[in-house]
């Protein structure tokens, strides 16, 4: 664990709230793509993210400090998804949003400012991507939730196999295998589509 991370959690632990802004900052987005992808429904996902940060916030005496905070941010964030799932599956609204991020992409793109679709360098190319992407990101909303979570901690967070086997609590060798059969899902969905 860095020096950084250690100050920052001694200050979280003193409730300091700059410093619940630091954690916000620094992982708000990471949380939030997780979150977003395991649950399918932006409206959700922002409740969610939040719920997750201000849980943080409140449980911080927990963390042991056995891995990295970020790990168990997004073991925190996990537990949060597989509880909305049951809740929502148990009120028969689970909904899986399609994921418009046409917008933010060509944004980020041409430098952080919201783009008019005239001022897109290559409209076609950037509509192709975006149908792509509502591709994969729909295949990923129909994979099974152990699948779903392997696919978006490893292929799309990166984040190794260690880390995913201590944020879902299994081996590292159960991580491979569900990622290998998530993968082999993925691609037959994705077949289905393209």
């Amino acid at each position: 664990m860095s020096l950084r991370e250690r100050l920052l959690i001694r200050r979280l632990r003193d409730r300091d709230e700059a410093a619940f802004r630091d954690l916000f900052e620094t992982y708000g987005d990471r949380i939030f793509s997780l979150v977003l992808r395991m649950i399918g429904n932006r409206a959700e996902a922002e409740d969610l993210a939040q719920e997750v940060f201000v849980t943080v916030f409140k449980s911080i005496d927990q963390f042991r400090g056995d891995a990295k905070l970020s790990t168990w941010l997004y073991r925190v964030a996990v537990n949060h998804c597989k509880n909305r799932v049951k809740y929502l599956a148990r009120r028969h609204d689970r909904r899986t949003g399609v994921l418009d991020e046409t917008a933010e992409r060509a944004a980020a793109a041409q430098g952080g400012e919201p783009v008019a679709a005239g001022r897109i360098a290559a409209p076609d190319r950037a509509l192709e991507g975006a149908e792509t992407e509502r591709l994969v990101q729909a295949a990923i909303a129909e994979l099974e939730e152990d699948h779903r979570l392997v696919i978006v901690l490893r292929d799309i967070e990166e984040l190794s196999y260690e880390e995913i086997a201590s944020i879902a609590g299994v081996p590292e060798g159960t991580i491979k295998s569900r990622l290998h059969r998530a993968r082999l899902a993925l691609k037959e969905k994705l077949g289905k589509h393209m």
